[in-house]
């Protein structure tokens, strides 16, 4: 179903480029049928929705007092992000991070995420043993998780 807000092609991700558009910009859309309801639902709170050159929509409001409570009433119209697939060396630099820690007497920390590589809080330990982690094991978190420079 098209709508004539929008144009029925392929979708570009909202907010990708969203500083490309001006203001009152009138090119035909390229949105992704299932970020419709999303902009409908701004539109609907009063909300100005504009299209840049490469047809990716945004809010112009953003500083509007109006536009906490429609992006509150909108956002979960908004479809999910893909996840980011993890290169094989992100993958493999997570797995060793992970049993790094459990190396280190983290016997609950999970294995990363497959496809993502990234830890998952749900995936294994407590909240109790989350919360505490730099606290109580800052040695391994230093050794084990370091960040880039």
């Amino acid at each position: 179903m098209c709508l004539a807000l929008t144009g029925c092609g392929g979708g570009e991700v909202p907010g990708k480029n969203s500083g490309a558009g001006k203001p009152g910009a009138t090119a035909a859309p390229s949105l992704a049928a299932a970020d419709v309801p999303f902009y409908t639902c701004m539109q609907q709170h009063g909300m100005t929705v504009s299209y840049g050159e490469n047809g990716a929509p945004h809010i112009v409001e953003k500083e509007s007092p109006q536009y906490p409570e429609a992006q509150k009433a909108c956002l979960s119209l908004l479809p999910s992000p893909s996840p980011v697939q993890a290169s094989p060396q992100e993958l493999a630099a997570a797995r060793k991070s992970s049993a790094c820690m459990r190396e280190r007497g983290i016997s609950w920390y999970p294995d990363p995420n497959p496809v993502t590589g990234e830890v998952q809080q749900q995936d294994g330990g407590t909240s109790e043993q989350w919360q505490s982690l730099k606290k109580d094991h800052l040695d391994a978190y230093r050794t084990c998780l370091p960040r880039p420079s």
